[in-house]
């Protein structure tokens, strides 16, 4: 199958979670809504009532995520796995999917174990290049150490994906024996998997040029016809500023400014949407097709594991655990 064949026949998983996520943000800019709403017409402290209505909407999103979200992105993860390893997928793709993430995790508590495990390993081993540019110092040190991370943290998202579709693979042996394989796999084949690279970051820059400014500058013209409501809340924002209650910027006191930002933030949440959606996952499923062709080319070797024992205090946690 070429990438093109998995990435439509595995789409299904994302648009599916592009629902659940459109949902969730429903809800949550409901519940911040709500909660101004009712604490300003009760107390005239709709600024707190807004603080509150995002912190419960930011557990009931992570509740969705938790329970709904991850079996939809590990169904795909393995579907796409077994498309690149096989060359072959089922023809109930979605059904498939979940009943192999229910195989692999029984439950959502060892999903998390893992993935965590995953994202800790990958972050820890990017800091310690970061530090790279850091330790040369000043404020070109800082710079390099800046882009760096932040390089760092794109390129994790992929490898903690490409990892989990190794633990997928390796369906024979202990998930946490796995993991320590296809950690190990990126340090052994660091070139052949960073072609991608380029692509990763083309493609991630133009849709967010193209699709958060189309998202942006509808959401200003939508906040423009709510004019008297970002006028409110800016001054509520620089009241609570002046008493020292909050520490917002005065930039943020500015209602057509308020509402720029707003707007902003509302192009990079459908932006990361989108991306996710129907860009992320072509760019992945290349990606992951490197990644399994080196690990299956040289499976890690207890050598290897020890190898890494000393870089990452998580990795060698993981490698006894294993044992």
């Amino acid at each position: 199958m070429t990438n093109t064949e998995i990435y439509k026949k595995t789409l299904g998983f994302s648009i599916r979670k592009l629902l659940v996520d459109i949902l969730s943000f429903i809800l949550f800019v409901g519940l911040c809504a709500a909660g101004y709403v009712i604490f300003d017409k009760a107390t005239d402290m709709g600024l707190l009532g807004l603080l509150i209505g995002l912190v419960v909407g930011l557990i009931v999103v992570i509740l969705i995520s938790r329970f709904v979200s991850y079996k939809l992105k590990a169904g795909q993860i393995a579907m796409m796995t077994r498309g690149v390893t096989e060359n072959s997928l089922p023809d109930n793709v979605i059904a498939e999917g979940k009943a192999v993430v229910k195989e692999r995790f029984a439950t959502v508590a060892a999903y998390f174990a893992i993935t965590s495990v995953i994202k800790g390993i990958f972050n820890q081993l990017g800091r310690a290049i970061t530090r790279v540019g850091e330790a040369i110092g000043g404020d070109t040190g800082s710079a390099i150490g800046s882009t760096i991370s932040t390089v760092i943290q794109v390129i994790v998202s992929y490898l903690c994906d490409c990892c989990l579709g190794w633990v997928f693979y390796r369906k024979e042996i202990s998930a946490p024996k796995a993991t320590c394989e296809g950690a190990v796999i990126f340090f052994k084949h660091g070139k052949t998997l960073a072609k991608n690279l380029g692509r990763v970051f083309g493609l991630g820059l133009l849709s967010l040029l193209i699709v958060g400014g189309i998202f942006g500058g509808i959401a200003y013209l939508i906040f423009s016809s709510f004019g008297t409501a970002f006028q409110t809340l800016a001054a509520e924002i620089t009241e609570a500023a002046a008493r020292g209650e909050v520490n917002i910027p005065p930039i943020l006191q500015d209602p057509k400014t308020l509402m720029l930002v707003a707007a902003g933030l509302v192009g990079l949440i459908f932006w990361s949407f989108i991306h996710s959606t129907f860009i992320r996952p072509f760019v992945l499923t290349g990606v992951l097709r490197n990644y399994m062709e080196s690990g299956k080319n040289d499976i890690p070797s207890e050598e290897s594991f020890r190898m890494l024992d000393s870089k990452s205090a998580k990795f060698a946690k993981l490698h006894r655990e294993a044992l």
